[in-house]
């Protein structure tokens, strides 16, 4: 019996650029694209090894001398929301979800553009057209979708853009109605995102990289119990065992 041989994947390393998070430092990512039948099951597994995903293509960051950005996902089965987090539940207790395909409309690309000059207006995504936002919601190989957050009078408060996995869900972006401060929308959806998984009987909510010495990053580190991962292992935030401790510690691997 013939059995086809795997299609080799390739790795790169990008150019240094100055970083989104941190003033004055480098960024440097490794990148790898996600195609053809297997794409599914590789973004499984580089998930699990702290990549996260851009379009068709999975990153992780390898800044030479830094480590800030610390991915990081939420336990599903043993979350218990904080006072603060009841609270802003509460505040949205109107509020509509709905998981829509991942299919960019005009309507959501107008909250996109508010919430970028609002809370990003210096960033580069603040200058992205309609078919940049479009490419970015469209072109994904994997299960992908947009949760929208509407008022209970059907207007747009939020979106999130999310991909499936076989252990969880990822919040790849989310954008919300700058207009509205007092709503917390942002850790509403991730609120929304937790009970989601967990009617889906998945593990965790991936949330990408923590970065603790940026404070628009430290809102993630408020989820808890969370894990980050150090090491190539997952381990549960503030513990004190070491990466490669027994117990507990997940072990990670990229190679399938």
């Amino acid at each position: 019996m013939l059995h086809r041989a795997r299609r080799p994947q390739f790795f790169y390393t990008t150019a240094p650029l100055p970083c989104p998070y941190l003033p004055g430092r480098t960024e440097r990512k490794i990148v790898t694209e996600l195609a053809g039948s297997e794409a599914e099951a590789l973004h499984d597994r580089l998930s699990r090894a702290g990549f996260r995903r851009s379009h068709n293509i999975a990153y992780s960051p390898v800044c030479p001398g830094c480590r800030a950005c610390i991915p990081i996902r939420i336990v599903v089965r043993e979350f218990e929301p904080d006072r603060t987090q009841r609270r802003i539940a509460r505040a949205n207790a109107g509020v509509l979800a709905q998981e829509t395909p991942a299919r960019a409309t005009a309507e959501q690309f107008a909250l996109f553009q508010r919430y970028q000059t609002a809370r990003h207006g210096d960033g580069d995504m603040a200058a992205m057209g309609f078919y940049d936002y479009r490419a970015m919601v469209e072109d994904t190989p994997i299960t992908t979708g947009v949760v929208e957050f509407r008022a209970d009078d059907g207007r747009l408060l939020g979106a999130c853009l999310t991909d499936w996995l076989s252990d969880g869900l990822s919040a790849v972006y989310s954008f919300f109605e700058p207009d509205e401060p007092k709503r917390s929308l942002g850790t509403f959806a991730i609120l929304w995102l937790v009970q989601r998984a967990r009617e889906l009987g998945l593990p965790y909510v991936y949330l990408g990289y923590w970065v603790p010495e940026s404070q628009k990053m430290g809102y993630k580190a408020r989820f808890r119990p969370s894990e980050t991962l150090a090491g190539g292992a997952w381990r549960r935030l503030d513990d004190p065992a070491e990466p490669d401790a027994a117990g507990g510690v997940e072990k990670v691997s990229i190679t399938g």
